[in-house]
């Protein structure tokens, strides 16, 4: 279940263990007003530019902008670039950094020229040795890094094949972390997934998959199957495999496919997008959660990254923002009364791949324990309908002088909240013509209900969707809350 809230006070109290290739990234943003007369190349007037800890140093900066803390481990050259990336991690509170310097090689640089209005890379240059450590580098690192094992509540490799990685030093390092029983998150760049073998989850992206499985990945199904066999290969627990504006798929072994669809979202930046999903889904399994719920909490983070400019990091409250989104439509929009018209509503959600959920209830006086089950209901899909009894069957159910508001009144009020997509009134006393006809993915009821309890259980379950139970907060109830204040009255 995706409870955020619980996930956001929990993400604080971790500690990740990232290991991978650090870079020094920076951006140069200009104007392109003209083409150069000595190449058939736009000429780009520079006007700023930054730089970043890149890499998987960007992954690190994306785990603490998510407030928890990172042990980062990594190779730099001894030279400005690496002396620049030591100062920079050194400034960071919640990011403690082993690092092996290495004087054979430069520490890897990347310039990226971008045009401000159109926010295009131009023009990419990299400075690197894209080589395995020597012998006697790699021991450095894997003396340095097993020590940092303990202190870890997860594991995540970061691969960008520059060196550090190599498999002696991912072999010691989850062999390490099984012995702990600390789950290991890989980001892999070598096409031979053996070499992870033990992983909890590697995270391809699409074309990595394609490459590693010898597959075409075209479809949620093809993923599926290749993935079976690539996990049976890697002995690993779940692969997930990112697809761009296509969404991401997630596959546990011997399970069903998982797949969310890429949240709509204004790209003006993908760099460094992978490193943000990395982190998040480290930190989302470390907390607890499961792993849809770890699945749709990076989804909702690239979201966010990708509408940043450079190798951005994501916060906790724009992390809220892209999975709690302000309503899309005003709060009189999103009111359907007896009898109105769904279809619209559900035939352009569908149509976008988008997961439906729905709960119920009267919601007379909307009070606390009501809000945890509608955020907590949000989370678990992509747009939530709330079925709201009318008032004739809010009074068979509750009795004479139910409901104290008006059908409309309480509406209006639910409607309100950015958790509620749309309000839907209906007359019976349950609300089972109401979902057969909405068919949700997801049909969220509070935790003093039992899964059989919960109205129209069969038909979600039968169409392939699930019931989720909410833990209630004690103290919280209508019929108290109306009881006290009319004794009070009296």
């Amino acid at each position: 279940m995706f409870d955020f809230e619980a996930l956001s006070q929990a993400i604080p109290r971790q500690t990740v263990l990232c290991v991978g290739d650090l870079m020094l990234d920076e951006f140069v943003y200009g104007e392109v007003s003209r083409i150069s007369p000595e190449a058939p190349a736009p000429v780009i007037a520079v006007q700023r530019s930054e730089t970043n800890i890149g890499g998987a140093g960007n992954v690190a900066r994306n785990i603490a902008a998510l407030g928890a803390r990172c042990i980062f481990a990594g190779l730099v050259g001894e030279d400005e670039a690496g002396a620049k990336l030591k100062a920079d991690l050194a400034r960071e509170k919640l990011i403690e950094a082993v690092l092996v310097t290495d004087s054979s090689r430069p520490t890897t640089r990347k310039v990226r020229f971008v045009s401000e209005h159109f926010s295009t890379h131009m023009l990419r240059a990299d400075w690197e040795q894209a080589v395995a450590a020597s012998a006697e580098i790699e021991q450095k690192l894997i003396d340095a890094i097993l020590p940092q094992v303990a202190r870890a509540d997860i594991v995540l490799l970061s691969d960008y094949a520059k060196g550090v990685l190599t498999a002696r030093v991912i072999r010691n390092i989850i062999d390490a972390a099984k012995k702990l029983g600390k789950r290991v998150i890989v980001d892999p760049k070598s096409a031979n997934f053996a070499i992870y073998r033990g992983a909890t989850l590697l995270t391809p992206n699409r074309k990595e998959f394609a490459e590693a499985t010898r597959s075409r990945a075209e479809t949620d199904q093809s993923i599926a199957g290749a993935a079976q066999d690539a996990m049976v290969l890697a002995d690993c627990e779940a692969m997930l495999v990112t697809q761009s504006e296509h969404g991401m798929t997630l596959v546990a072994r011997g399970g069903e496919a998982i797949h969310v669809p890429a949240l709509p979202v204004k790209v003006r930046d993908v760099s460094g997008a992978g490193d943000t999903v990395a982190a998040a889904l480290a930190l989302a399994l470390a907390a607890g959660a499961d792993w849809e719920t770890a699945l749709r909490m990076a989804n909702a983070a690239a979201a966010v990254a990708v509408g940043k400019k450079g190798t951005a990091t994501v916060t906790p409250a724009e992390l809220r923002r892209k999975i709690l989104p302000h309503a899309s439509l005003a709060a009189e929009e999103k009111i359907v009364p007896v009898g109105g018209d769904l279809d619209a509503h559900l035939a352009e959600w569908r149509r976008q791949g988008l997961r439906i959920g729905f709960t119920n209830g009267c919601f007379d006086i909307l009070h606390p324990g009501h809000v945890k089950v509608l955020t907590a209901s949000r989370g678990a899909c992509d747009r939530l309908i709330v079925g709201l009894n009318s008032d004739a069957s809010v009074r068979r159910l509750k009795g004479e002088g139910r409901p104290v508001q008006d059908e409309g009144a309480r509406a209006e009020v639910l409607a309100a909240l950015e958790a509620v997509d749309l309000v839907a009134i209906f007359e019976d006393d349950t609300p089972i013509e109401l979902i057969t006809k909405v068919r949700p993915s997801v049909l969220v009821k509070g935790g003093d209900y039992t899964r059989e309890q919960v109205v129209g259980h069969e038909i979600v379950e039968a169409a392939g969707g699930e019931v989720v139970l909410v833990d209630i907060m004690p103290g919280h109830s209508t019929t108290s809350l109306v009881d006290r204040a009319r004794g009070g009255k009296a």
